[in-house]
């Protein structure tokens, strides 16, 4: 009996993995992505329908205003209100304020890179390594030779931190490694998963699911489970990024300030409310065993995906919320006021793993009062201070003071003028950094600004 409920806790593990799998990428996806996505789990799963195409009401809006309510009891700074309901003019206007992007892989890695707390010899590998990588996440040329033989250690612990980045399985050799990388994250994989994509890929390719059973000493049965697991990892994790077309992109989330409060509201209006179709609830109770497992399935894959996205939709939310709390002072003052903020911190603050708070901020923008930006702008280095209160500054931020300041005395301002006045406000950074920044706001130097 023992037995028993053990083999059932392992099937029950492995029917979630897919599921799982799917959340995480949900968590991932940007407005038009899951617009698609919805489209195409309502052909695929009968038991999936739209209730409600919604065009002035919020998701969920009873439990929504409720989950804000609590939220804003709970917090100790009142300087929020829930976004409720706005004129179909606001809403418009949101929906209007859209912009192009292209982010490329190497971008989206280079941004989790520098979020890491490594050493600076680091970052210069995992560079290196990054901009290796072909549109499938793979290496170009072996990483080994990129780097000399005394950064070998450096560059094999540095390897695996950009391998569990987002996506996941980037930074390999080829789709084998890639996919050994994805089923190691797995929550509870199958024993055999590991085993099976490490020494018999070839035979699952081919089919040979009862060689591969024989060598593992296992059921053909439990093969094809793990072959299912195996068909819900990505196989060139970079691919969703390799696309050269600029995309047309719709802010995920609104911010703006009304009697000098937060009002923070969530774009949910493309996104149809999704519920059980009523056919589908009456038959799942049916005699005939066949058809009783099939519509319970069917109802079960439905709800989990209702529960997926409204549990995206919860994370998105408390994300922005946090993200506004740190960055108040953008938020009513502008960009020169962005402190420095980590993955961390919103993960700390929120309740969430760090992974979780970098998939929901990948490819969602938020429009403020400044324009629209991507979530992940509002995470920066720090630059240390030397004021009296040991401030800090966020590099972002001190390249909107360096633009102010060249913008005012744009021909006479030289590197080492720039770096004496921050020195006298507090901000310490060397003359080398000065010329960086003033190089990625596509700023010329002082001396053929004179030109």
């Amino acid at each position: 009996m023992q037995i028993q409920k053990h083999e059932l806790r392992q099937e029950q593990r492995l029917r979630m993995s897919p599921q799982l799998l799917q959340a995480i990428k949900l968590m991932a996806m940007p407005i038009q992505d899951l617009r698609l996505t919805i489209r195409e789990e309502i052909e695929k799963n009968p038991a999936l329908e739209i209730t409600e195409d919604r065009s002035s009401d919020s998701y969920d809006e009873v439990s929504t205003q409720r989950d804000e309510e609590n939220y804003f009891e709970n917090t100790s700074d009142s300087g929020f209100i829930s976004g409720g309901s706005e004129s179909s003019d606001a809403k418009q206007r949101f929906l209007e304020g859209v912009l192009t992007r292209h982010e490329s892989l190497h971008d989206h890695l280079l941004w989790q890179l520098k979020l890491q707390l490594l050493p600076e010899e680091w970052y210069r590998i995992g560079e290196l390594v990054i901009l290796n990588l072909d549109d499938n996440g793979f290496h170009r040329e072996p990483p080994e030779l990129l780097v000399a033989e005394e950064d070998l250690p450096a560059l094999q612990r540095v390897i695996p931190i950009i391998q569990r980045f987002d996506p996941v399985g980037v930074c390999t050799k080829g789709y084998e490694e890639a996919l050994l990388v994805q089923a190691r994250q797995l929550p509870d994989p199958h024993p055999l998963l590991i085993p099976i994509l490490e020494k018999h890929l070839p035979l699952l390719e081919k089919g040979k699911y009862k060689d591969i059973a024989k060598a593992l000493g296992t059921k053909e049965s439990e093969v094809e489970r793990v072959l299912a697991t195996i068909k819900t990892l990505e196989p060139l994790p970079g691919r969703d990024f390799s696309s050269e077309e600029a995309k047309y992109v719709i802010p995920d989330i609104r911010v703006k300030i009304s009697e000098g409060e937060f009002v923070i509201v969530l774009n949910d209006e493309e996104i149809p409310v999704l519920g059980i179709n009523p056919f589908f609830d009456e038959m799942k109770d049916q005699k005939e065993k066949e058809i009783k497992q099939y519509v319970n399935a069917r109802i079960s894959d439905a709800r989990w995906f209702i529960r997926s996205i409204n549990q995206r939709n919860e994370t998105l939310l408390k994300t922005a919320r946090a993200i506004v709390e740190f960055q108040r002072d953008f938020f009513r003052r502008g960009p020169k006021y962005l402190v420095p903020l980590t993955l961390k911190d919103i993960s700390e603050s929120i309740g969430v793993h760090e992974a979780t708070v970098s998939r929901i901020t990948t490819s969602k923008y938020i429009q403020t009062e400044w324009g629209i930006f991507a979530l992940k702008y509002f995470f920066t280095n720090s630059i240390s201070g030397t004021g009296s209160q040991g401030s800090r500054f966020s590099k972002e931020g001190v390249k909107q003071i360096m633009k102010e300041l060249i913008e005012k005395e744009p021909k006479n301002l030289s590197d080492t003028k720039i770096v004496e006045i921050l020195s006298n406000r507090g901000i310490k950074i060397a003359r080398r950094t000065i010329a960086k920044y003033r190089k990625e706001l596509g700023i010329m130097s002082s001396f053929d600004r004179k030109q």
